[in-house]
């Protein structure tokens, strides 16, 4: 199983964890989870208004042993107006624009994405129970 959970962070909520929320999604082949701005399609949504994230943002994909993985999907722009860093204990790493990355197996980290114009982000944890 896949555990996600979101924050979203503005300017001095920085450390805040109100308004968290929460999905999880059975660790079989083909599984989704995504985060976005789309609540059509995305488990996990941050504020509309929050243009630095696309309507799909982050896909979680369980794969075929049922290890998963995230893209950064590519949006309608040719440039993000954000970063995505991916933190695995005291390892991070830029996650590129389109880029996919094979989470750790019973693992969890964050994916920090950073509005580029602004002090604000969307902290996804994620936790990978075998």
């Amino acid at each position: 199983m896949l555990e996600l959970t979101m924050a979203t962070v503005s300017g001095v909520e920085a450390g805040a964890t109100a308004g968290m929320l929460m999905a999880d999604a059975p660790s079989e082949p083909g599984a989704v989870l995504r985060v976005g701005r789309d609540k059509n399609v995305c488990r996990l949504a941050p504020p509309e208004d929050w243009l630095f994230v696309s309507r799909v943002h982050l896909e979680f994909l369980c794969g075929p042993e049922g290890g998963w993985q995230v893209t950064w999907l590519r949006g309608s722009q040719p440039e993000p107006s954000s970063e995505v860093r991916l933190i695995v204990g005291e390892y991070a790493q830029p996650l590129t624009y389109g880029g996919t990355v094979t989470l750790p197996k019973a693992g969890n980290g964050e994916l920090i994405i950073q509005d580029r114009t602004q002090p604000r982000s969307v902290n996804v944890g994620f936790y990978h129970e075998v």
